[in-house]
């Protein structure tokens, strides 16, 4: 596997953990009690906000460092 192809694979699993988590966190920010991010249907906060909000900051981040890695990889195959 490629580094190019790693990275890809980074970025997808990132906008698909953008998406569930940020599902999550609409859920239990607006009163959704079908999408709920804790499994036993209560509410588990860590400093005042649901714990999926941390996941999808998380994630973001994961997304650019691997869109940025991703970015850089083109220009050095352009270079060449």
């Amino acid at each position: 596997m490629t580094s190019k192809s790693s990275l890809q694979i980074l970025v997808a699993l990132g906008y698909l953990g953008m998406a569930f988590s940020g599902y999550l966190s609409y859920g239990e920010l607006y009163g959704n009690s079908a999408a709920s991010c804790s499994l036993q249907g209560g509410s588990c906060n860590i400093m005042g906000y649901p714990a999926c909000i941390y996941g999808f900051f998380m994630f973001a981040a994961v997304t650019i460092i691997a869109c940025m890695g991703h970015r850089s990889l083109d220009k050095k195959s352009t270079k060449k």
